[in-house]
């Protein structure tokens, strides 16, 4: 029987512990019957779920840190990941600048 990777870490080192699967790795431990209710939603400024692939537009200027550039107001992006951050939660290709990571309270769904 093969059991599902790790939903934290994607390890495949799964075993199971009566009804739960436990992560040997990061000690996370579920009920593969249950839905899983704490699953991270990102939301934009304007609060729309943003996911893989969604294409976004910069909701303030904001300063690239470590760099005197700034990514104007109506800028394009590409979400290609959303990561469950605390911060910087997107990784985006940013027209005109590149790839970085972005938070999403700064970003609308275009």
């Amino acid at each position: 029987m093969s059991l599902p990777p790790c939903p934290k870490c994607n390890s495949e080192y799964v075993y199971e512990d009566q009804t739960n699967l436990v992560c040997p790795e990061c000690a996370h431990e579920w009920n593969p019957n249950e839905i899983d209710e704490d699953a991270f939603e990102v939301k934009d400024a304007n609060g729309t779920v943003l996911a893989d692939g969604d294409k976004v537009t910069v909701a303030k200027d904001l300063k690239i840190k470590g760099s005197s550039q700034v990514i104007k107001i109506g800028t394009k992006a590409l979400v290609r990941r959303v990561l469950d951050k605390k911060d910087h939660e997107l990784d985006c290709k940013v027209d005109g600048v590149g790839e970085m990571m972005v938070t999403a309270k700064f970003v609308k769904k275009a």
